[in-house]
């Protein structure tokens, strides 16, 4: 949950200006400024002033975060040495004081300890990979969770830890290349069948049935070139980065939401909270060292442009009317990657790539605004076999606002409402799973599009005022049967919602059996504000937590999230990552509760429909199915030691594929009929002339997607028939 530090806190700016001393150094008669130290001192005051939690940034905290700094540095534990940790142990409260002085030892001290230790397992992967001698009949083990691990004490349990890292690593590969060679002799490769067209026969060669030795050969050869990339990478950390790792892990012992954003990672926060950016339109992920194309976006300058594909490996960029080298991507992260492709509307980037089939191309494509379809609302009309009735569906991927633009998720939900009306619905299905929040305004505005008026939330302020958001709109878009969904991810704005149409007894809450706790506010502090004109430097912004949320009935949403008034199983309630399961989380407390009027047009016998739906979930196959996918994963979540012994492995592997198989959660009910969500899809994006076959195509199967997508889904089937049962109720 965030918002946007605009003027408010130009006293608090003019304060740290003053108060913040600046180290000048003196060279050739010239002074020049100590960012590091503007920096660091500009993070104590903000931190100090406006977080929730005021703390000072002393010796105790500088411990805390030292320990946070080891976690970040080295996070699988196979780098540092126990002396090594021990050797950086003399920072552990100095962190605090190389704030101040702008003097980071600790940085310089780790970062050369790292890269002696990177260079360390490089070396020893070249002689590993050379002698190619792994054994993989023997009864070692390996410990896969870091947390259960421990640094090593010397060289020779450092390269032991490598070589289990190599030849687990060596033995899954195998064992992936197993797979498809065995796929490939049973023709049931459906995806390299699909694309086989689209092949160069040189491309079909290498598809040719293995040898054992040939399987284990290529084995080791990806998993050599896997470690190279992945050292070389790591090798180009610069100092910056390390910078980041520092600072973070200061923020981290406010909280885990509080965190100091680069100038580059300011940029990526901007483009997550607004759902577009400028750039050519393609979704890239890193592949074995290689920037991967694994998606068009429609309407984008890519997908206008006709010529980059799916799976094109893009090799290298440079710009279109510059006369320097590309930048050359390989072995580049793809976030780095996406810097050097995005750029203003109109100007020309050119892709250097390598085709699926071999071939080499340059394309020239005009970057253009792209807008991320996936982030917005979207809508459906849903009727199921045997059930009586209409029933509309809306989607909320997040609470999007374009801060300085027209775009937000509260005007897209009351578009898609008033479209469901015209289709004369029975009620409605708002659908926040998997929605971890964003903007504090949306959640306030799109909780009045269900209520006559009155309070929303409380939060209260670093300075401990509590203030509430309410809806003063007297005006509902929507007055009939409501069911909002949740589970474990969804968080923040989504908890805010979900908990007001609860306690209004307005909708009916369903989903996993918790969500997930994040019941804070964060701020976007632009450190740049009076800076950066005056030393002419960029420093980024501080993400970091001002607020706690309240229920309007006094509870925090903090730690302890929502639980719905009916719980129904979830697919990822196997995972440990809510609120109360991360480091130094704000922990649950109340205020005092607010008056406000209960919705009285719709009441429910919510005993009665817990009790349906407990019957229908038992004799349901599918959501006892995804209950006991949860059950079997929680159980190998705690199996974390593996033999690396190939026989064994291969064994317990074909078990769990037959297990997970068995348990597969993508049957489609297809006596759920979905309609009227082309409108929806469609929003926010113009065909141009000249594109509409293309675009035409591409909306085929986009629509194909969406219906899929919801007849998989056993929760959004259970949620019609507890829709059914309360429309029932409302009848009697």
């Amino acid at each position: 949950m965030h918002k946007k530090l605009r003027t408010t806190f130009g006293l608090v700016l003019g304060l740290a200006l003053l108060s913040t001393p600046l180290a000048l150094h003196a060279e050739n008669g010239l002074f020049s400024i100590n960012k590091d130290q503007v920096l660091g001192n500009r993070l104590i005051e903000v931190l100090e002033q406006l977080h929730y939690k005021k703390l000072k940034v002393n010796n105790d905290l500088s411990k805390n975060a030292f320990q946070e700094f080891i976690k970040k540095m080295d996070f699988s534990k196979q780098f540092l040495y126990k002396s090594d940790v021990k050797k950086l142990e003399k920072y552990e409260l100095l962190m605090d004081d190389e704030m101040r002085s702008g003097n980071y030892k600790l940085v310089l001290d780790a970062m050369k300890i790292k890269v002696d230790r990177i260079n360390q397992a490089d070396e020893l992967r070249k002689k590993l990979f050379k002698e190619n001698k792994f054994n993989f009949r023997g009864n070692e083990v390996i410990e896969l969770d870091p947390e259960k691990r421990h640094f090593a004490k010397d060289k020779s349990e450092f390269e032991k830890n490598w070589r289990l890292t190599f030849k687990q690593s060596v033995m899954a590969r195998y064992i992936s290349i197993k797979e498809d060679q065995e796929d490939l002799k049973n023709g049931k490769n459906k995806k390299d069948k699909d694309k086989k067209e689209k092949k160069s026969k040189k491309k079909l060669e290498s598809e040719k049935i293995l040898t054992e030795k040939e399987i284990l050969a290529k084995a080791h050869e990806a998993i050599d070139k896997k470690y190279r990339l992945y050292f070389e990478r790591l090798l180009k950390e610069r100092r910056e980065d390390y910078m980041e790792i520092f600072y973070n892990s200061i923020g981290a012992v406010f909280d885990p939401h509080t965190a100091y954003l680069a100038p580059k990672k300011k940029e990526d926060f901007d483009i997550d909270m607004s759902g577009q950016l400028e750039g050519i339109g393609a979704v890239l992920s890193e592949d074995e060292g290689y920037i991967k194309v694994v998606e068009i976006v429609p309407g984008g300058a890519a997908w206008r442009q006709k010529e980059l594909e799916v799976d094109d490996l893009i090799l290298a960029v440079s710009e279109g009317d510059s006369k320097e080298e590309p930048v050359d991507l390989v072995g580049m992260r793809v976030d780095d990657a996406v810097r050097y492709i995005r750029g203003k509307k109109g100007t020309v980037i050119r892709l250097h790539v390598k085709k699926a089939d071999g071939t080499r191309k340059t394309i020239g494509i005009t970057r253009d605004v792209v807008k991320i379809g996936a982030s917005f609302a979207k809508s459906s009309v849903l009727e199921l076999d045997g059930v009586k009735g209409k029933y509309g569906y809306i989607n909320v991927p997040k609470f999007y606002r374009e801060f300085n633009g027209t775009i937000n998720c509260t005007d897209d939900v009351r578009a898609e409402i008033k479209r469901l009306k015209k289709q004369k619905v029975n009620g409605i299905i708002l659908d926040l799973r998997n929605n971890g929040g964003g903007a504090l305004t949306d959640a306030q505005l799109m909780s009045g599009l269900f209520i006559k008026k009155g309070p929303i939330v409380q939060t209260k302020n670093y300075m401990h005022q509590v203030e509430t958001l309410a809806d003063t709109d007297p005006e509902v878009e929507y007055d009939g049967p409501l069911i909002v969904m949740v589970n474990r991810y969804s968080a923040s704005a989504s908890e805010i919602l979900a908990a007001a149409m609860q306690d209004y007894k307005r909708a009916v809450v369903v989903g996993g059996e918790v969500t997930h706790g994040k019941g804070t506010v964060q701020v976007v502090y632009n450190l740049d504000q009076g800076l950066d004109k005056m030393l002419g430097e960029k420093f980024g912004a501080l993400k970091l937590t001002i607020q706690k949320f309240y229920r309007i009935t006094g509870g925090s949403t903090q730690y302890k999230g929502v639980t719905p008034d009916i719980v129904i199983p979830d697919p990822m309630a196997y995972a440990e990552n809510r609120e109360q399961d991360l480091t130094y989380s704000l922990k649950w407390d109340q205020i005092k509760p607010k008056k406000f009027q209960k919705w009285t047009k719709h009441q429910y016998d919510l005993k009665k429909l817990i009790s349906n739906s407990k019957k229908r979930v038992a004799k349901n196959d599918r959501l006892q199915k995804v209950q006991e996918s949860v059950d079997y994963l929680r159980k190998r979540r705690k199996d974390t030691k593996l033999k690396l012994n190939i026989d064994s492995w291969m064994k317990e592997e074909e078990a769990n594929k037959k297990k997970l198989e068995e348990l597969k959660l993508d049957e489609e009910n297809t006596k759920l009929t979905i309609t009227h969500f082309e409108e929806s899809l469609k929003s926010h994006e113009t065909v141009k002339k000249g594109e509409e076959k293309q675009w035409k195509d591409d909306f085929k199967q986009r629509k194909e997607e969406w219906v899929s997508s919801l007849r998989k889904d056993a929760g959004l089937e259970e949620a019609i028939h507890i829709m059914r049962d309360m429309i029932d109720q409302l009848k009697k």
